[in-house]
């Protein structure tokens, strides 16, 4: 895999040229930025900026103010090749407050490791219904340590109006959900994205983990993806590159007035 050659197809087709993200979100594209603006149950925050030192400070006001006047505290995710390269910076002087650094990894889905399986004693159950959901959200907890409630909204209303574009599954124990993750397609790009992936503590180190990333993967290879992304954590990049992905950049969660929200997500 050629690595520059793939961030780049994934800045133009996620990033410059992204799709809103549920049926109450909207993308605008202003100067040298891109948004996505949705209800205070959404995820809000700017995907991909192009600026230079000279305007990068105008830009950061310009959309506190275009967020916070809709009343919304928002993310900017700021990827490691961003520029310019105090861009970081620039938003902690702005107000901002940083998240965990995670590894944005890409896999060709014709070279991942695609056969590992979930361990005796556990079945992957698809995501098809409000119930699913709801042990969904039962894992997601405390996995990572906030309120359901704003996953149980978005993945209801990708079920009803776009299930095509997504599949969630969850890994029960007899009948106790022990692990889960979703995968969304992307419509018009080649790219995948793997999210929400955890697993709940006592069942960590035992595969289960790997079985939902290679179900995905299987998925997205009959659906005809060629890549798949992830923002993974720490606790996941070793997982997925022993499944061939490969790190090509960083990730950080930049929120401004949103202490009460957590909209940062990755691969746990």
């Amino acid at each position: 895999m050629d690595h520059a050659a793939v961030l780049a197809l994934y800045d133009r087709d996620l990033r410059r040229g992204a799709r809103p993200d549920g049926p109450g979100a909207r993308v605008e594209r202003a100067g040298g930025v891109v948004r996505q603006i949705g209800t205070e149950r959404d995820w809000n925050g700017v995907l991909w900026s192009a600026l230079d030192a000279a305007g990068a400070d105008a830009a950061i006001a310009g959309e506190i103010a275009r967020f916070t006047g809709l009343g919304l505290g928002f993310e900017w995710k700021l990827h490691g090749h961003d520029r310019p390269a105090d861009l970081g910076q620039r938003l902690l002087a702005a107000g901002f407050t940083a998240g965990p650094e995670e590894t944005l990894m890409v896999g060709e889905v014709s070279e991942l490791a695609l056969d590992a399986e979930p361990p005796e004693g556990v079945r992957l159950l698809p995501v098809t219904d409000a119930a699913g959901v709801g042990l969904l959200a039962e894992v997601h907890e405390p996995v990572f340590g906030a309120d359901g409630s704003r996953l149980r909204h978005r993945v209801l209303a990708r079920l009803a109006a776009a299930p095509d574009t997504m599949a969630a599954v969850v890994a029960l124990a007899g009948d106790v959900p022990v692990s889960a993750a979703r995968m969304e397609l992307v419509p018009g790009t080649r790219f995948a994205g793997l999210w929400g992936g955890g697993t709940v503590e006592g069942w960590r180190g035992r595969g289960v983990y790997r079985a939902l990333v290679a179900h995905r993967a299987r998925i997205a290879v009959d659906r005809g993806c060629r890549y798949l992304q992830v923002d993974a954590s720490g606790q996941s990049r070793p997982i997925l590159e022993r499944l061939g992905f490969a790190a090509l950049t960083t990730t950080t969660p930049y929120t401004y007035e949103c202490a009460d929200q957590d909209m940062r997500e990755h691969e746990s």
